[in-house]
């Protein structure tokens, strides 16, 4: 008997279901997460140290486990065979109850740590009291919500890390800056920061800090309690207080114009490390329409003004007005932030204006006027700074902004909009520095568009929702604020046509020259470089 063919597509036969290893390491991997759920709900574990080390070992193995099972016996090269054939990456039922299934941790994690077994007073029960032997360890204190937490995000980070590596393997770029995440992670965003905990003592104090955590992300860094902190700590206190100081305006500006904002976003940022890793299979599902890209570039702005005024209030709720005692008064420091953003405003005006979009030229002016017309309120009328008080808007914006999107949104919604809402939408430090690269920066993706064959790949799996192809097919460098530089789209083309590159601009041949030859010498470019 004659065999059917019921795939009608040209592209190749619609993906196979799990093989067996596979589905040996989703049970694996599986059974860790039911030993953490049977925690949750207050199922009591008597051996607290083996059963958390079985759940996280056997998290972790799975995840390993199935990549290996995945790619092992493919050649080297991208391979996203069938994403839009998989209910868990096509915004399926799969996709929807992981996404729900997130967003409810999430939404219980910030709100509701008491049902994860956090107690004020007594012991923890719960899935919290499970982790309790491991934040002993570290710290020397009972574990927490934030802790709990921070567990599960490093080990999401380094197994989903040592998947996208083994995914990945033929492009050496994509796994060295993963190999970076899964370092900053580890080390600086959870156990070091724990450690400076344990070492507090007599006659030794060390704040809880996350050197990678950067201002405007950072935006507790700069509170009464934060800055009483820091001092209190003496010499190591103030030097961690400079060092945050010096990231805003010395530090990320060298290295973004050096290397663009993939320095932080793509190679030290725990946000991107786990869109990176954990989200990888759902990066196709970013919005790349004009509107989306509007939306974008308006909110991510909005938030970053938020977090200026806010930062700004705060600062200025803890300073006084006698200039007798200290030199940095309310006024002093008011008309400093005044006269350093106007400066700013109009350097950008003067000098960057043409690499402005027309709209994002007046929404400039726009922010500048309103907040300037806020300080000349506050003067004038004598009403609350901003309209409101330091406490009611750092409430508002870690509600919103810290909470909701930055969690709940940002990363239980990656099966539905994509791995990288939160760093395109609403991270103020991804504003920021897209601000620099775009206006400053050294970093560009540069193209050959006589060698693309407009597949596609590019667009398709850019995670910021670009339309790379576009570039690509007109041979233009791609200079955009939003760019994270994660190099996917150059991994996944098959022509070679995308590059990323630091080289000076006056270096590089324009691309529509070097498309259609006219008017290049080859030979004068090779005696220039």
């Amino acid at each position: 008997m004659s065999r059917i063919e019921h795939n009608m597509s040209l592209t190749g036969d619609a993906p196979r279901a799990l093989n067996l290893q596979q589905k040996l390491a989703t049970i694996l991997g599986m059974s860790g997460l039911i030993i953490l759920l049977l925690a949750t709900l207050n199922l009591n574990f008597p051996n607290k140290i083996f059963w958390l080390s079985t759940s996280l070992t056997s998290i972790f193995a799975g995840i390993v486990w199935f990549a290996t099972a995945s790619y092992s016996n493919k050649h080297p090269g991208i391979k996203n065979d069938g994403v839009w054939f998989k209910s868990m990456t096509n915004r399926g039922y799969l996709g929807w109850i992981t996404g729900i299934a997130l967003t409810g941790f999430y939404i219980i994690l910030y709100f509701y740590p008491e049902y994860l077994g956090l107690r004020a007073e007594g012991d923890n029960t719960g899935i919290i009291s499970l982790f309790d032997p491991l934040s002993y360890v570290l710290s020397g204190n009972p574990a927490s919500q934030w802790f709990v937490y921070g567990t599960l995000y490093t080990i999401a980070i380094l197994a989903f890390g040592i998947k996208f590596i083994y995914k990945y393997r033929h492009n050496p770029y994509e796994k060295i800056r993963t190999v970076s995440v899964m370092f900053f992670q580890t080390s600086f965003a959870f156990i070091i920061p724990e450690v400076m905990l344990r070492l507090n003592g007599k006659g030794f104090s060390l704040p809880y800090y996350d050197l990678k955590n950067i201002w405007p992300l950072n935006y507790y860094n700069f509170e009464q309690y934060r800055v009483d902190g820091f001092l209190s700590s003496g010499n190591i206190g103030l030097a961690f207080l400079l060092f945050g100081i010096a990231s805003i305006f010395i530090i990320t500006p060298i290295l973004t114009y050096k290397y663009g904002k993939r320095w932080y976003c793509s190679w030290v940022c725990g946000c991107g490390g786990l869109a990176e890793t954990a989200g990888d299979p759902y990066r196709h599902l970013s919005d790349k329409s004009l509107f989306a890209w509007k939306v974008e570039r308006w909110v991510i702005h909005s938030v970053l003004v938020f977090v200026v005024l806010m930062t700004t209030a705060v600062v200025y709720s803890y300073l006084g007005y006698d200039s007798s005692k200290y030199w940095l008064t309310r006024d002093v420091f008011l008309i400093g932030v005044g006269i350093f953003l106007s400066l700013l405003f109009a350097g950008i005006w003067y000098f960057k204006r043409e690499e402005l979009e027309k709209d994002a030229r007046y929404g400039a002016i726009g922010y500048l006027v309103i907040i300037i017309s806020l300080i000349g309120l506050h003067y004038g009328t004598g009403t609350k700074l901003f309209l409101f008080d330091a406490e009611t808007l750092r409430q508002t914006y870690g509600f919103l902004i810290g909470a909701i999107f930055s969690g709940v949104i940002g990363t239980g919604f990656y099966p539905i909009f994509g791995n990288r809402v939160w760093c395109r939408f609403g991270c103020p430090m991804a504003a920021i520095l897209g601000m620099q690269q775009r206006l400053l920066s050294k970093f560009r993706i540069t193209t050959n568009g006589g060698q693309c064959i407009s597949c596609g790949n590019c667009s398709t799996y850019c995670e910021m929702g670009i339309d790379v192809r576009a570039y690509a097919q007109k041979g233009e460098n791609i200079v955009r604020s939003s760019c994270v530089g994660c190099g996917i789209c150059s991994a996944v083309c098959p022509r070679g046509v995308l590059k990323l590159e630091n080289g000076a601009p006056q270096n590089r041949v324009p691309s529509k020259e070097a498309v259609t030859s006219d008017d290049v010498n080859l030979m004068d470019y090779l005696k220039n470089n």
